[in-house]
């Protein structure tokens, strides 16, 4: 499967990732500066959300049905409109609205469309509310998380924008932003701090510090790609500023990084702790927000992403497809803990997932930890 298969796809996708991780940017900035209680609701399972969540799902909603007809778009994405419809949400969804215009205002920097003019409310609860497949085995399905790792995203951390294509139950094409994860290896600390300490170290310039990037690929070329964001009034050159990006070689556990979630709600550390320790794994693990875990394997600043999730949490595909097909075309390894493909084809839930998801740089890393998950199980309290 070759990527001209797919190029406008994977063209109007990296190219809407870019504005919507300005666009997380700029509420981030936001966020900082101003009490935050007034930009971040509460969903039911108690996450939070931002204004930056609902304003990228309306502004990925509404570029990928321009680019290819409202008819033809099937989205399953993570946000609803019940929490912004309520009365007492009228200021949020206004600061909303006005969000949305403001970043499709800029699409001609990125190459795309802008509206004729500014879209009002109505239009833009209908892009967000029109984000309600649950996908499935057969056709078309765009996946997306608006901002993956809201509470990374709230705290001034590491967060993501992910948008993956997936046609009958496969991932095809795979866009990652990654909007505070550094161009090059060596600026990774300051970007693991806090937001209020990241900005005492003052670099000269963002630009020059090389801050945020957007990976992808495209099922079948066995190659993934990554690039700058564009900053101030430069213009997206796309492909040209590509540069092919390789998983690491590393295949000693003792000499490689492995990465965890940050949260413990949802993810077993101490099964984790344990494996680490029977493979042989020294380095302390990289916790961190969200899936730049997959981009840190996918570009060699890591080579192991393990998540055993506690009794009763299912994954969701939006958290793992663009991700996981990055990886692959990488040359990584990405299965559940058995060794098998994850299963996008169920709908919203990766169903029939055995224990957790593995990701590795390479095979042989691949089957240490696989068969240290089947010797550590049986002990384990899961």
């Amino acid at each position: 499967m070759g990527s001209e298969n797919y190029s406008k796809e994977l063209d109007v996708a990296v190219r809407v990732v870019h504005m919507a991780c300005s666009l997380c940017q700029r509420v981030q900035d936001g966020l900082v500066s101003v009490e935050k209680s007034e930009q971040v609701k509460s969903k039911d399972d108690d996450s939070p959300v931002t204004i930056a969540d609902w304003s990228v799902q309306a502004t990925v909603s509404w570029v990928l049905s321009e680019s290819f007809g409202n008819k033809n778009v099937s989205i399953v994405a993570e946000e609803d409109v019940k929490t912004l419809s309520k009365a007492d949400s009228a200021g949020l969804l206004a600061a909303v609205v006005n969000t949305v215009n403001e970043c499709l205002a800029e699409a001609p920097k990125y190459g795309l469309k802008p509206p004729a003019k500014a879209l009002e409310t109505s239009q833009v609860l209908e892009a967000i509310g029109r984000c309600n497949s649950t996908g499935g085995p057969k056709g078309r399905h765009w996946v997306l998380d608006p901002v993956d790792g809201t509470l990374g995203f709230v705290r001034g951390d590491q967060y993501a924008v992910a948008l993956a294509l997936i046609e009958d139950g496969k991932v095809v094409t795979g866009v990652l932003g990654c909007p505070n994860y550094p161009m090059k290896k060596e600026l990774l600390n300051y970007h693991y701090q806090p937001h209020q300490s990241m900005l005492k170290f003052s670099p000269p310039a963002m630009n020059s510090w090389g801050k945020g990037c957007v990976m992808y690929a495209v099922k079948g070329s066995g190659e993934a790609w990554m690039q700058s964001l564009t900053h101030g009034a430069n213009k997206l050159e796309w492909p040209n500023s590509a540069m092919l990006i390789r998983v690491s070689s590393i295949d000693d556990p003792a000499l490689a990084t492995s990465c965890e979630p940050v949260e413990k709600t949802n993810s077993n550390h101490s099964f984790t702790q344990g494996l680490a320790h029977s493979v042989g794994l020294r380095k302390q693990p990289l916790r961190v927000h969200s899936m730049v875990k997959y981009a840190a394997i996918a570009r060699g600043d890591a080579e192991i992403f393990m998540k055993f999730a506690r009794s009763g949490y299912k994954e969701k595909i939006w958290d793992h497809a663009a991700g996981v097909l990055i990886v692959e075309e990488a040359g990584g390894v990405v299965t559940d803990a058995r060794g098998h493909p994850l299963d996008f084809s169920k709908g919203v839930y990766l169903e029939g997932l055995d224990r957790g998801i593995v990701a590795c740089s390479g095979a042989t890393l691949h089957e240490k930890i696989i068969s240290a998950v089947y010797a550590s199980w049986d002990s384990s309290n899961l």
